[in-house]
């Protein structure tokens, strides 16, 4: 179960897909972008910024070699399921295999998370604490003061901004679907709130570093799903299936011209991740 992104979140969705035209771009620019976005959260010495660098490099290693490969194979499939009617089952095992990279990117990324965070001051560990107390603050101020119908016409844009990216512009029928699919979603701001803000309590007992400690953070997140309340946990299946279900939908309605779309795009993403792919294999034939 994957909730609101966080920048980390943000991170992976730069690590996983990203924007097709600029995939390349952005991926060559992690070890970048990475120290940048944690540069919001804490202010890292001349030593900690080695540390960082150094830690990078196996990790990007790791998923350039390891983990790119599989989302080639991700985009093949959904490419493949294109060729006959899409059924709700093609787009539930697309959406397992991007959590399992989920998982699979969280769990690696831990090691150099927690080894930075071991070399961190109990200032820096504080000033973290409270970015996450002030991120907490602003949530609150831009989704809990929202009214229903803000809240409805929201969830639509974002869902229309999705497709339109893909499919291009959707006609009468197609956007119908997409406020049907707002209209049907639980609204689930206040609990997920809710959720994030026990995990801050949490996470701050553990960043005391008490002897253990490390593995208390890897722990806390491997149940964090189970521990989540049953109201949370059943608002996020039915909004996942709403979501699921009209990606089915729309997806069978295209026409001629989104279909070309689509599959330019995906055949721009494929290029894209063939490219990296290649240029991981030619910087570890050359001892990079």
């Amino acid at each position: 179960m994957k909730r609101h992104f966080t920048r980390y979140g943000l991170i992976a969705c730069l690590l996983l897909l990203g924007a097709c035209s600029s995939t390349t771009f952005i991926y060559n620019r992690l070890d970048f972008l990475l120290p940048w976005y944690l540069g919001d959260y804490m202010e890292l010495s001349r030593p900690q910024k080695k540390l960082l660098d150094d830690l990078l490099e196996p990790y990007l290693y790791w998923h350039r070699s390891e983990e790119l490969p599989r989302y080639l194979e991700i985009v093949e499939k959904i490419d493949d399921s294109l060729d006959q009617p899409l059924q709700l089952a093609d787009v539930e095992a697309v959406s397992d295999m991007f959590e399992a990279a989920w998982g699979r990117l969280e769990e690696t990324g831990l090691t150099w998370i927690l080894e930075l965070g071991a070399n961190m001051s109990d200032e820096q560990i504080a000033a973290f604490l409270i970015k996450l107390q002030e991120q907490q603050g602003e949530y609150e101020e831009k989704y809990l003061t929202r009214s229903e119908q803000e809240y409805r016409e929201e969830t639509y844009e974002s869902l229309l901004d999705s497709f339109t990216d893909y499919l291009g512009r959707l006609d009468a029928s197609q956007k119908l679907a997409l406020k049907d699919t707002s209209a049907a979603m639980q609204r689930s701001d206040t609990a997920w709130l809710e959720e994030r803000a026990a995990w801050m309590l949490r996470l701050e007992v553990l960043l005391q570093r008490a002897p253990g400690w490390e593995q208390g953070i890897r722990d806390a997140l491997a149940e964090r799903d189970e521990n989540a309340s049953p109201e949370y946990r059943q608002m996020y299946t039915h909004n996942i299936l709403q979501i699921q279900q009209a990606i089915v939908s729309v997806t069978n309605s295209r026409t001629d011209k989104q279909d070309r779309r689509l599959r330019k795009k995906l055949n721009n993403l494929r290029e894209d991740l063939q490219t990296l792919i290649e240029q991981g294999r030619e910087s570890a034939g050359a001892g990079f």
